[in-house]
């Protein structure tokens, strides 16, 4: 099941999306929240009669730095031996079709394209063999970065954490299992071209690993989004680029560069 969260005539609602075309999607509006046991209303209404919002609002946003050899490779450096984790605030969230805000404290800001596993339930120090259980579903990332900021400053704070810099969505798919999603197609492009492809079976530390190692020293709560890496070929984005996130068996995370006001 692809489940969105929308707003429509100032209410904010989840919903089931219905359809293949994109423009017949449809959304089944749900009764309460989706993280415990839930009806669908039968009231629906077309998915461009609403604005698609962030799918969810995370307590926070783990995210996993240099998961990809060939990634790391072109950063200048190896893969870390064990996980290497950062956080982006609740702030810098933002939905499909926001808008990211250039900061006014970078000249080179970079694209990275990633699987986000949204978590479901309250869980801590998960035993591999539990972690399907507490995974709701998995979404689109982008893990937009000021690298000039990264390079400069020994902390990731400003760099990866400023406003807008972490776009998600469209919506969560509920249907993948975790060996699906442990090898799925992985593609960013800018302005239509292609710059980012890659597969989530490249992943040096698998989304076990990464729930396992982050859970170990914290409480996850339903809503807590992990971002699982990048593959090689992030690259500068400009003033007014137009930059799509695709993965296999989700859909299409689609945000505009605009100067911060």
């Amino acid at each position: 099941m692809r489940i969105a969260r929308f707003s429509i005539d100032g209410n904010v609602a989840f919903g089931a999306v219905e359809g293949d075309q994109q423009d017949e999607l449809v959304l089944d509006i749900i009764k309460g929240i989706p993280f415990t046991d839930f009806e669908l209303s039968g009231t629906k209404v077309p998915v461009s009669k609403v604005r698609l919002l962030p799918p969810v609002l995370p307590n926070k946003v783990v995210a996993f730095g240099r998961n990809y050899a060939e990634h790391a490779r072109e950063m200048g450096g190896e893969a870390p031996d064990a996980p290497f984790a950062f956080f982006k605030p609740a702030t810098s969230v933002i939905g499909p079709g926001d808008e990211i805000q250039y900061p006014s404290f970078s000249q080179e800001v970079h694209h990275e394209a990633e699987l986000a596993v949204v978590i479901g339930r309250l869980c801590r120090e998960v035993p591999r063999e539990r972690v399907k259980d507490v995974i709701f579903g998995y979404t689109c990332a982008n893990d937009v970065t000021a690298r000039d900021v990264q390079r400069r400053e020994k902390q990731w704070a400003r760099a990866k954490g400023f406003d807008t810099s972490c776009p998600l969505g469209p919506w969560v798919e509920t249907d993948l299992d975790l060996a699906a999603a442990g090898d799925l197609t992985v593609q960013l492009t800018v302005n239509g071209e292609q710059r980012q492809l890659g597969r989530t079976s490249e992943m040096i530390h698998s989304i076990e690993d990464l729930i396992v190692h982050i859970s170990e020293a914290m409480t996850l709560l339903p809503g807590d989004v992990i971002l699982t890496g990048t593959p090689a070929g992030v690259g500068p984005l400009n003033v007014g680029d137009e930059v799509a996130v695709t993965i296999e068996g989700i859909g299409t995370l689609t945000n505009k560069v605009v100067k911060r006001g």
